[in-house]
């Protein structure tokens, strides 16, 4: 049995044998540009040796490349793909279209030689300062959209002119630093600016940089990056490659059946255990209850009542000895399971805060370890976002409850950050972590992916991202952006608070459940900015609620960290005057909601 499960384990290891010979072979070719390899692919390079479906390039008239991004269309007319950049043009673009849309797909973003140019519609003639920078987009029921554009930040532009506040719409338009200034030239001239295209840069994963850096082959198959040796050519090295895997595999086999490599697994898994073992001790851990497996098993009566699943194990609702109803994670027996008990452990023990969840035990028993929790009798936040998610049974959370539960979400945070001796990053920030209880108070949970960081450092060091796609900051995913700090916690709590707006307005709005192609800070800002994030059927009070939310929230995932606020900021903005904080400026980077990354060690 255990043969068979290596020789499975092996030949699924081994990559798909067309990767590197297709992939090396087919680059993407079109026009002027250069030959393509990993992440693009089109044409005759299949999408499994690019990097998502964000990557696709057309050849379309005249050998020329597009590519799109969200609803809009740009021609490709640069790539360097040592700094990887990519310059692009729009090829169809009306300011005056309610359509017209520059937001970047996920992986994109825009380079540090853009500028942003702001147009703002429908404007009370005290805004306009500049008659050149003034245009008349026509007539739509008998009403002329006026319009006007600015050079600058959006939010430096509103402290310059507050009237600017009383526009109904605004969009941003990116232009090069180095085309002509459209400012005082007219529209034309914005039209003539935008034609000169602009810079964007896009990712690449930190797995496949490695990859091709040792000359191997990226692909991309049922969304996980894989690598695979160059392919040779030739016959010889093909029968030469096939009897050094033969090789390799007998010798795992006939290794795996001695008694040297029972005694390998032995110590090995003897060393993590001593290893933890050691850190209980100096972590003072031991005054927590310590349970034996079999008390465990009894406090859940055999395992009956399953809670959830998670990447790292099941929870189970138990019963303590005192008579008060536990949630118990059973993790699963591996490598990165041991890392997320010791960060569960070493995280919580140092806390003790209304909104952060309490643990009352643990169990280290060789390869089986739990973790007691205190129970929360309403599970977690994202079951009262979604219709789908929620219980038939649980009740609707108006919005002056979830105004409440994001403001402890946002003290909990607050305090993570600075009332602890050690600050806690969380980095997995998001509803699935903030679990709720009889009365609704939120707590925070779920430490697995938790960094301790010493209060004068502002800046940690991680060897592989870690989080959820669509919550996760960009500095996890690409150091350009800067480094990993407490603003990346931040950045995840923007977005939950944009999913806990986006999600309730979703489930309410025909309008808004036909619009999943597009993504959740992109329709959120465009209703903003357009005036319509109130609900008609809620109280005048709510809907400031839900306007404040959706401030706060856009505030908070700004691509970059220096930008964001402190959770100390974002309390302020939440409790304080709603005069006080300003519209944000439109995110430039944002990515789908709920795709999950599988653990600490492995992001695909």
């Amino acid at each position: 049995m255990r043969i068979l499960i290596i020789s499975l384990w092996l030949l699924t290891a081994l990559p798909p044998p067309c990767l590197s010979q297709v992939c090396s072979r087919q680059p993407y070719k079109c026009g002027g540009l250069p030959q393509l390899y990993y992440p693009f692919w089109g044409q005759t390079r299949p999408p499994y040796c690019g990097g998502g479906h964000q990557f696709n390039l057309t050849c379309y008239a005249s050998n020329r490349t597009s590519i799109s991004m969200r609803s809009q269309e740009f021609e490709v007319v640069d790539i360097d793909t040592q700094a990887h950049t990519m310059t692009m043009v729009p090829l169809e673009y009306d300011v005056c279209s309610p359509d017209f849309d520059f937001s970047l797909s996920p992986l994109f973003w825009y380079a540090s030689t853009v500028i942003n140019v702001t147009v703002f519609y429908d404007c009370p003639s005290e805004a306009v300062v500049s008659s050149l920078n003034n245009f008349t987009c026509g007539s739509e029921n008998n009403h002329t959209h006026d319009g006007v554009y600015y050079l600058g930040r959006e939010d430096e532009l509103l402290q310059q002119n507050l009237e600017l506040g009383k526009c109904r719409r605004r969009k941003q338009v990116p232009v090069d630093e180095n085309a002509p200034s459209p400012d005082g030239g007219g529209v034309n001239s914005l039209y003539a600016a935008l034609q000169m295209g602009f810079q964007v840069k896009y990712v690449v994963s930190e797995e496949c940089m490695t990859c091709l850096a040792t000359h191997g082959v990226c692909g991309r198959i049922h969304h996980h990056f894989i690598c695979s040796e160059p392919h040779h050519q030739s016959l010889t090295g093909s029968v030469v490659g096939s009897i050094l895997i033969c090789i390799t595999f007998w010798r795992l086999l006939t290794l795996f059946k001695s008694s040297r490599w029972q005694e390998i697994l032995w110590l090995r898994t003897n060393k993590r255990n001593q290893d933890i073992e050691a850190f209980l001790k100096s972590h003072g851990t031991l005054t927590l209850k310590r349970y034996k497996f079999s008390e465990l098993k009894k406090l859940t009566n055999s395992f009956k009542f399953k809670l959830g699943k998670g990447g790292f194990g099941v929870v189970y609702k138990g019963m303590l000895p005192n008579g008060c109803p536990a949630a118990i994670k059973i993790l699963n027996p591996s490598k990165g399971n041991n890392e997320e008990f010791i960060n569960e452990v070493a995280s919580i023990s140092k806390t003790s805060h209304i909104n952060v969840v309490t643990l009352v035990g643990f169990c280290s028993e060789g390869h089986r370890k739990a973790l007691i929790y205190e129970f929360m009798s309403n599970g977690s936040l994202d079951k009262f976002i979604r219709d789908n998610n929620k219980p038939q049974t649980a009740p609707w959370l108006s919005w002056s409850k979830l105004y409440e539960i994001a403001i402890g979400i946002a003290k909990g945070l607050e305090y993570l950050h600075k009332g602890c001796n050690t600050r806690i990053l969380h980095l997995d920030i998001k509803p699935h972590n903030i679990l709720l209880d009889e009365n609704f108070c939120p707590k925070i949970s779920d430490f697995g992916l938790s960094k301790l960081c010493p209060k004068k450092e502002s800046i940690i060091s991680i060897s592989n991202a870690r989080g959820t796609i669509g919550y996760i900051a960009p500095e996890v995913l690409n150091r350009n952006f800067g480094g990993i700090s407490y603003k990346s916690d931040v950045y995840s709590y923007g977005m939950m608070l944009l999913e806990i707006v986006g999600g309730r307005k979703k489930n309410e709005n025909t309008e808004a459940s036909q619009s999943s192609s597009e993504y959740f800070p992109d329709w959120i800002y465009r209703r903003l900015e357009e005036g319509t994030t109130h609900h008609e059927e809620v109280a005048t009070e709510e809907n400031g609620i839900i306007r404040r939310m959706t401030m706060v929230g856009l505030w908070c995932i700004q691509a970059m960290p220096s930008d964001r606020p402190t959770m100390n900021r974002v309390l302020d903005m939440l409790e304080g005057n709603i005069n006080t904080i300003g519209m944000p400026p439109k995110p430039v980077m944002s990515s789908p909601v709920g795709s999950v990354i599988e653990s600490a060690s492995t992001v695909s």
